[in-house]
């Protein structure tokens, strides 16, 4: 096939076998469906509905994030979150939680890594104070609770991969447990699995941390102030 080319050529490159390769990847990677602002809405998402009960109220949150599939039956298939709606009977805080719902859908909808949506939400306080959830978890504020949720989903979906301790870290933490407990006649409590000597640890914001042959660890995450 033969091509005019009625422009000065500036530069010039060989085609290689390699180049090929390289191009056909760039193409194959551009061609494929990313999540966008523009991107149409099906008229079926999948969802998944996560509740959320507080001691600051005594209607609990339903807070539901539907996915858009992209790619679909292809090796690249995946689902990233579109949507966000979050419903209580406790009209107390409608106004602002219909905006952060408006908002993080927004975000959701521009596409890129929206994973960070996570932090910030789970890094906000409430001045009142926050709340225990049964296990010992603490919750610094609900907003923040909202971030765990969506959190969840998004190591549900594969978007977060989930930060597991290995099966020697378990069978470790589950032998200093039994030792603290010999040694300390520890019970569980209240509404936790861990000793109710435990304090909170400041890497999980579980109520597990120890102290342990002279050094602070948490019975949950493994953290120890020893390094």
């Amino acid at each position: 096939m033969l091509h005019k080319i009625n422009k000065k050529i500036v530069s010039y490159k060989v085609l290689t076998e390699e180049n090929k390769a390289e191009a056909a990847a760039a193409e194959e990677k551009d061609s494929l469906e990313s999540m966008h602002e523009k991107v149409e809405r099906p008229e079926v998402l999948l969802g998944s509905t996560y509740k959320i009960k507080t001691p600051q109220s005594e209607h609990a949150l339903y807070i539901t994030i539907n996915d858009m599939i992209l790619n679909a039956g292809t090796e690249h298939e995946e689902r990233r979150p579109y949507e966000v709606f979050i419903n209580s009977k406790n009209m107390e805080h409608f106004q602002w939680v219909l905006a952060l719902t408006r908002v993080i859908s927004a975000v959701f909808r521009k596409g890129g890594d929206v994973c960070f949506l996570v932090e910030e939400l789970k890094a906000v306080f409430d001045p009142k104070g926050g709340y225990f959830k049964k296990g010992g978890v603490f919750m610094p504020s609900l907003v923040a609770e909202i971030g765990y949720a969506i959190e969840s989903h998004m190591k549900h979906i594969g978007m977060i991969k989930p930060d597991e301790l290995s099966d020697h870290q378990k069978q470790f933490l589950a032998e200093k447990r039994k030792e603290f407990e010999a040694k300390h006649g520890a019970t569980n409590g209240e509404d936790s699995e861990f000793p109710e000597q435990a304090v909170l640890c400041s890497k999980c914001n579980t109520k597990a941390m120890v102290l342990m042959d002279g050094c602070m660890t948490c019975l949950n995450c493994g953290e120890s102030k020893c390094g």
